[in-house]
């Protein structure tokens, strides 16, 4: 199957919720890190949630959606949901064309209750199941760094089609990696299908951009590589990954960056590796936070583990249960990283 329909209404929602969080953004961050119901994040999130369940709730009506938020806290706090649904129905594509093949502005606010309640589903390995995270690196988003509008859509718990929406990287794939902050002509969205490779196209208002494919860089000296990390300490070891580094022989400085703009980074070559190390034994990753940008980079020529190197397994449910932990490298060398996870985690 080619999934051609699905993965343009994926970059179309997925462009369309860009648009609201860049709105939000810009009327409503000034660099707060509020993290009251009010806050930007909160606003971000249950807009985009709306946006891109409405355009998928249109076109594949039978589809489950597993969402990060949903309405109940709206429907006790009237003005907020008010608020949201402005914002919501005011982001429309500028092509009329994109914009009806997404079904057109949200009606009203029981619409957009409704929608955010539909990302329910508790996961699993049967039938057609979307991964929706509407707003990846909650800090990123409010300093004006990093952060990613996600999709993906598994088919039978095998992720299928993925799409990263990220407004502040650079549109140039060869433009070297950094944690910078985003500005004017940025904005990429990276996509792929299994088993025909992954693209990168500048995000845009109106109709989807041209595409361009992307793959990952070959590495032939491991210490050359460039490495890149979660900011926030309590997502990722940074302890044992500076270790891993070092057994690699590694030593520049590693790229610090919130949300899955990492794997597209990678994927198009702007970084080598992506190394996300638990903090606790405890801790289970959420699948919407890995599951469009671990296609992504395989599709890119990676190879996308955790650091038992076991794959990624997204038919469990809400969770990445079985996994710890996720190694993401170039094929050539994903081996030899995976060497140094092990010895620095069998150390410990």
């Amino acid at each position: 199957m080619s999934y051609s329909q699905e993965l343009d209404i994926a970059l179309l929602a997925v462009q369309r919720a860009t648009l609201l969080t860049q709105n939000v953004f810009h009327n409503n961050a000034k660099g707060t890190l509020s993290k009251d119901d009010r806050s930007p994040v909160t606003i971000g999130d249950f807009g985009a949630q709306a946006l891109i369940i409405s355009a998928l709730r249109h076109n594949f009506p039978n589809d489950e959606i597993v969402g990060e938020e949903e309405a109940s806290s709206l429907r006790d706090n009237p003005s907020l949901a008010e608020q949201i649904v402005a914002l919501v129905k005011e982001s429309q594509l500028d092509d009329s064309s994109a914009e009806s093949q997404l079904g057109g502005p949200i009606k009203d606010l029981d619409a957009m209750l409704a929608a955010i309640d539909a990302g329910k589903s508790s996961g699993g390995s049967k039938g057609r199941i979307w991964a929706l995270d509407p707003v990846d690196g909650t800090k990123g988003f409010l300093r004006g760094g990093q952060y990613a509008v996600c999709l993906a859509l598994m088919v039978d718990g095998d992720v299928k089609v993925g799409v990263l929406g990220c407004p502040n990287l650079p549109v140039d794939d060869a433009a070297p990696i950094s944690a910078d902050v985003g500005g004017d002509g940025k904005g990429v969205l990276f996509s792929a299908v299994q088993g025909q490779g992954a693209t990168s196209r500048p995000l845009s208002k109106g109709a989807l951009a041209s595409a361009k494919t992307i793959t990952m860089k070959e590495v032939d000296d491991i210490t050359q590589a460039t490495f890149c990390e979660s900011v926030e300490a309590a997502h990722s070891s940074h302890g044992d990954q500076a270790e891993i580094a070092k057994r690699l022989g590694i030593t520049k400085e590693s790229v610090r960056m919130d949300s899955q703009a990492k794997y597209g980074s990678i994927a198009r070559g702007a970084g080598d590796l992506y190394l996300r190390l638990p903090v606790r034994k405890d801790y289970e990753e959420k699948i919407w936070d890995h599951a469009a940008g671990d296609l992504i980079v395989r599709e890119a020529g990676g190879e996308v583990t955790d650091a038992e190197g076991k794959r990624l397994d997204f038919s469990i449910g809400r969770t990445l249960k079985a996994n710890k932990g996720v190694v993401a490298a170039p094929r050539g060398v994903h081996g030899k990283v995976l060497e140094a996870v092990k010895e620095v985690l069998g150390n410990k």
